[in-house]
């Protein structure tokens, strides 16, 4: 009974890695590293986006003519996909052959 005691005296209870009382787990030097470059590379990321190439007024509307064009291809290669419209008097035309007209 002592031995089971004293074997099982550290034990983490239930799952290892989840709940309340799961092992703890260290950061590594390598995993510091790999946050430090995250991060710098976030701050270089947030430096050259707080300065922006066009204005705020050079920027707007600046796409609209080629978003139309595009919307415009869109709806044409949707609608091509249609048959043709059919009319009644087209369909018929055939019964007219006879028809007196006084």
């Amino acid at each position: 009974m002592f031995l089971t005691a004293l074997l099982r005296r550290n034990r983490i209870p239930g799952r290892q890695w989840i709940g309340k009382h799961r092992r703890p787990r260290f950061v590594s030097l390598r995993a510091k590293q790999n946050m430090i470059r995250r991060l710098e590379i976030e701050a270089e990321n947030h430096y050259w986006l707080s300065m922006p190439y066009l204005t705020a007024e050079q920027e707007y509307g600046h796409a609209a003519v080629r978003r139309a064009e595009a919307f415009e291809a869109i709806k044409a290669a949707a609608t091509s996909k249609f048959p043709p419209h059919r009319f009644v008097a087209d369909q018929l035309s055939h019964l007219n052959v006879t028809k007196k007209w006084s």
